[in-house]
C-alpha cells in the first residue's frame, strides 16, 4: 500500500488536461470537474489541489488549465474562459504555438499556462488577419500583433 502526502500526493494531471491517479486514469466527470476547479498556482509556481480546508500538490506536466472559449469583453479585449471556471484577459504577448499546432497562453498573472481547447483556439483563429505577412490578433478595432508568424492548425 502506497502512503500518500500532500507532498507525493500521487495525482498528476498530462499533457492533454486529463488528470491520474497513482497511474489511473480519473474519469468521472464530477471528479474531474472538482479537481479543474481545486487547481490553484501557488507563489513559488508549484500547483495545489484544495478541497475546503484540504489540499495537496499535484504534477503538471505542461498546461496547468484549458482554454474552452474566447470572448469579446469591453473595453476591447478578449477574455479566455479557463477549465477551473474563471476568466481572465488574453495577454497576446503571451500566445504561443507548440509543437503539436495547439496554442497555449500565459494565465493566473503569467505563473501557469493554459491551453486551447479545439473550439476555442477556432474562436480566436477566426480574430487573426495577415496584413503585409504578419499575423495580428483582431481585438475590437485595434490589430495586435502576433508573437508568432505561422496559423496554427489545431490537431
Amino acid at each position: 500500500m502506497r502512503w500518500h502526502t500532500r507532498e507525493d500526493s500521487g495525482l498528476k494531471l498530462d499533457r492533454q488536461l486529463r488528470w491520474w491517479h497513482d497511474g489511473e486514469r480519473v474519469e468521472h466527470p464530477r471528479v474531474v470537474e472538482a479537481f479543474n476547479r481545486g487547481l490553484k498556482v501557488t507563489d513559488d509556481g508549484r500547483f495545489q489541489l484544495e478541497f475546503g480546508a484540504d489540499w495537496c500538490f499535484v504534477e503538471v506536466e505542461d498546461a496547468a488549465y484549458a482554454v474552452l472559449a474566447v470572448d469579446d469583453v469591453e473595453p476591447p479585449g478578449l477574455s479566455l474562459r479557463l477549465s477551473d471556471r474563471t476568466a481572465e484577459l488574453l495577454v497576446v504577448s503571451s500566445l504561443e504555438v507548440g509543437a503539436d499546432g495547439v496554442l497555449t497562453a500565459r494565465v493566473k498573472q503569467g505563473r501557469a499556462r493554459a491551453r486551447f481547447s479545439r473550439d476555442a483556439q477556432f474562436d480566436l483563429g477566426r480574430r487573426i488577419e495577415s496584413t503585409d505577412g504578419r499575423l495580428a490578433l483582431r481585438v475590437g478595432a485595434e490589430l495586435v500583433q502576433l508573437p508568432f508568424t505561422e496559423l496554427p492548425e489545431p490537431s
